[in-house]
């Protein structure tokens, strides 16, 4: 959880927060498509492959190439997130263990917090602002996604959460006033169609218990 939130917030603050989240969502795709091990989700993969690149322009020339690798670290960390979480459903009855998992990663990112902002987090408007981040961005998403995860299996799971990148997308553009271009709307739009299609195909496949 610490190493995914550090990683995303580095790479929106250099990219496009669509552009960030839909790099980022990679690794919950690709979750799926080895965890369900069916060859027609590789082309799902493709696709999503296509958007990527069509993202980047062909060559990533468009994107910084350190907020493209921040966002792809910070997919690699959802992944093991989606994960390790459905096995911390499980242990912790309550959101016991979801609260141990944000005290542990506070713990590790309050250094780096310290060393780019120093006195600054000491300011009472800016501490009043961190919590409310802390609890709308981290707190109340993250207990839903627990809860989910007890509800449903880990690929399914990391597919449906691929439809944040239209989500981020039109944060970014209400909020940060970050516009997209066509070619960027169509490469968000391919990656979520790739996940649909890859959840759509791990529906139709026999049940676990037959």
């Amino acid at each position: 959880m610490a190493g995914m939130n550090v990683l995303i917030y580095q790479s929106s603050s250099r990219i496009p927060l669509g552009a960030a989240v839909t790099l980022e969502v990679l690794g919950p795709l690709i979750l799926s498509v080895v965890a369900s091990r069916r060859w027609t989700n590789l082309l799902w993969a493709g696709l999503a492959l296509a958007g990527v690149v069509l993202l980047g322009g062909g060559g990533f020339d468009r994107l910084d190439p350190l907020g493209a690798a921040f966002a792809l670290g910070a997919g690699g960390m959802w992944a093991a997130y989606i994960v390790f979480g459905a096995r911390t459903g499980r242990r912790f009855p309550q959101a016991d263990g979801l609260a141990l998992a944000m005290a542990f990663g506070a713990v590790l990112s309050l250094p780096l917090g310290i060393a780019e902002a120093g006195g600054r987090l000491l300011v009472p408007s800016t501490v009043a602002l961190g919590l409310a981040v802390a609890l709308m961005s981290s707190v109340l998403p993250y207990t839903l996604e627990l809860l989910a995860l007890r509800r449903m299996p880990a690929p399914t799971f990391a597919i449906l959460m691929s439809l944040e990148p239209a989500v981020a997308a039109l944060a970014g553009f209400l909020v940060l006033s970050q516009a997209l271009s066509a070619a960027d709307a169509l490469a968000i739009a391919l990656v979520i169609a790739a996940s649909i299609g890859a959840v759509r195909t791990r529906s139709k496949g026999p049940s676990s218990g037959g």
